[in-house]
């Protein structure tokens, strides 16, 4: 009986080009699996988005409310503030309304050099009431022309209207101290009738009056 032959053992044969495999560039395993502990990218990426969202839309909704209402240099600086962020509609918006604000600002600006320039757009925009804007003209105004009566005069009416009544007493007692007939005129100044009756403005508009 012929003897059978042992048959050769099976070789393991890896076939050329074959690779073992390897973990994906995104951090996954063979079988599919993310390690533990990471974390998505594009949830890393998108986390701080929202809220710089946020706060973009915000400086441009109160840029716009400012606009309306004429107060261009500090819309202008919000809506410089909303050109960052990722909402490129808004950022071009923003963009728009700097450019109006910039056009508006040079053509309303008047060409002020006097005193007289000063004091006189400072009358002006205490009479539409922009008072924190006439101080500062006024204010100026006195730098140039420290000793006119008619500036102090107009400072102090635009420092009581704002609230400022140690500010506005000094710079009437002055006006009245440069020139006695301002007195006169602030007992029949329409602005400064709520304070003619209080301390110490009724001492300076009324020395007659004896105060007990």
């Amino acid at each position: 009986m012929a003897e059978k032959k042992k048959a050769p053992p099976v070789a393991k044969v890896i076939e050329k080009g074959m690779t073992t495999p390897q973990a994906s560039k995104s951090g996954r395993s063979a079988d599919g699996a993310r390690p533990a502990g990471a974390s998505s990218s594009s949830a890393t990426a998108s986390a701080p988005q929202k809220p710089n969202s946020q706060k973009q839309l915000a400086a441009f909704e109160s840029a716009m409310k400012l606009f309306h209402a004429r107060h261009l240099q500090q819309a202008r600086d919000l809506f410089q503030q909303a050109l960052e962020g990722p909402e490129r509609d808004v950022a071009q918006r923003a963009r728009l309304h700097i450019a109006m604000c910039d056009r508006r600002l040079s053509k309303d600006a008047p060409s002020l050099r006097s005193a007289d320039d000063y004091y006189n757009y400072g009358v002006a925009l205490i009479n539409t009431r922009k008072l924190a804007e006439a101080r500062q003209h006024l204010e100026r105004a006195l730098e140039i022309s420290p000793g006119a009566d008619h500036i102090h005069y107009a400072l102090a009416l635009a420092q009581a209207l704002g609230g400022d009544l140690s500010g506005a007493h000094e710079n009437l007692r002055r006006a009245i101290e440069i020139e006695p007939r301002n007195r006169i005129i602030a007992r029949q100044d329409a602005d400064f009738a709520p304070l003619a009756n209080q301390p110490p403005f009724d001492a300076l508009l009324y020395p007659e009056k004896k105060i007990w």
